[in-house]
């Protein structure tokens, strides 16, 4: 091998001067230094700005490190045009203000973490982002960012099933003929089947439970509690509310009372109409029987479900439930939101069946009435005439949102259940309050 020493090397003409031919390695053996007092163009190293940059804008070049200073302003960061796989950038919050005054991403026909929307934004105090190009089908690729990798978060379609919680049967006063009415089944929504909703990627959908609606104890008798509303909330949707079924009429309180279904009305002379439902979430309550001869068995009405009304009473006896609806949401078809059963106020009449979807059913005398299915939203079934013995409470609601399997984030809160394989789709069935970050 031969060897030349010397002090110096430049071109014979020109300013050019190459090292090798095409093909040819160039080694830089260990513990040498090769130290760069100009401008490097085509190698991996960056090039620190000493000029900290201020302005609104800035047009960054490959292979740079930029000091970005936005105390007087947000900045609008342009990335290289026509980039080469391995060409880097980094940027650096130079006085630690960027969660006041941000740092936005133009991409300049170039592809982000695979995405040209929505474009990044850099809003975390004191971070760093070390961008790397890897070629047009991903394009800048954060290698570190000090907050968090997918800042191009991409939007997807949702459907959702919303039922509020039921309400529960009401109870008959112990003595005198009075018998209460069926818990009104809790509200449903739902667009599964129809037209989705969409989520926006990285923003948090906050979910409420609807509670059952309390039942009605022996002493001295009145309606039944409303169930709670079931909410899903978040950015780029119209808030979506269940409201809570009403609760079957009792004594003191006889008419039902209104809710997503109504509840059903107790028997009591005058004054035993069913509550009303919600226009396109339930349907009324049954009405009891009221005035005139005193029936044999002092009948109350059915509470509403979200596919029918309550049954009213009848001189044979009490109404029954309003039916829920079947949705298939979960892979397999399931009934909720049904009405609470009315109920009798003296022995030999028939009472009423709960609804199909959760609905309970009205008490036999001196029993319990049945309570609604927890988290199917149905209503409580009614009890009456009787010195023990209470009504039963409305079921609990449920929130279940149904997701493509490959954007499921994997982020909630609150314990969900998650089935996954579901027709393609990721189920997320919330019975308790918790969120859901798309």
């Amino acid at each position: 091998m031969s060897e030349v020493k010397v002090n110096k090397v430049s071109p014979r003409s020109g300013t050019g001067l190459q090292l090798g031919d095409s093909g040819d390695t160039i080694t830089i053996p260990s513990g040498a230094t090769l130290a760069n007092a100009g401008t490097a163009t085509g190698f991996a190293s960056i090039d620190w700005q000493s000029t900290v940059v201020t302005g609104a804008t800035h047009t960054a070049s490959a292979n740079q490190g930029i000091w970005i200073n936005t105390t007087s302003n947000a900045c609008n960061l342009t990335l290289p045009g026509s980039p080469s796989v391995g060409d880097q950038l980094i940027f650096s919050d130079f006085a630690r203000t960027w969660a006041s005054n941000a740092v936005t991403l133009t991409l300049n026909g170039s592809k982000y973490q695979g995405n040209t929307s929505p474009v990044p934004i850099y809003d975390t105090e004191g971070e760093t982002v070390h961008i790397v190009y890897s070629g047009s089908t991903q394009g800048w690729i954060p290698i570190n960012d000090g907050a968090v990798a997918m800042e191009t978060p991409q939007s997807y379609s949702a459907h959702y099933l919303v039922v509020g919680g039921g309400g529960g049967g009401g109870m008959g006063v112990p003595a005198g003929g009075s018998a209460g009415g069926g818990g009104g089944a809790g509200g449903l929504l739902t667009n599964f089947g129809g037209a989705a909703i969409t989520l926006t990627g990285g923003a948090t959908y906050t979910v409420t439970v609807g509670n059952a609606g309390a039942q009605s104890n022996s002493a001295p008798g009145g309606a039944g509690g409303d169930g709670g509303d079931s909410v899903l909330s978040g950015t780029g949707i119209t808030t979506i509310t269940a409201i809570g079924g009403g609760g079957g009429g009792g004594q003191g309180a006889t008419p039902g009372r209104d809710g997503g279904s109504g509840g059903g009305g107790a028997r009591e002379a005058g004054t035993g109409g069913g509550g009303s439902g919600t226009s396109g979430q339930g349907n009324d309550g049954g009405t009891g029987l009221t005035g005139g001869a005193e029936p044999p068995y002092y009948p109350s009405g059915g509470g509403g479900g979200a596919g029918a009304a309550g049954g009213d009473s009848s001189s044979g006896g009490a109404g029954n439930g309003g039916n829920g609806l079947s949705n298939s949401i979960t892979g397999s078809a399931v009934n909720y939101a049904g009405g609470g059963g009315g109920t009798i106020a003296v022995s030999g009449g028939s009472v009423g069946s709960g609804g199909s979807g959760g609905g309970g059913a009205g008490a036999p005398y001196n029993s319990n009435g049945v309570a609604g299915t927890a988290n199917t939203g149905g209503g409580g079934g009614g009890a009456g005439n009787s010195g023990s013995g209470n009504s039963g409470a409305g079921g609990t609601g449920v929130v279940i949102l149904s997701v493509p399997d490959a954007s499921y984030s994997g982020t909630t809160t609150g314990s969900p259940t998650v089935a996954t394989g579901v027709s393609g789709k990721t189920v997320i069935t919330f019975t308790g309050s918790g969120s859901y970050t798309a």
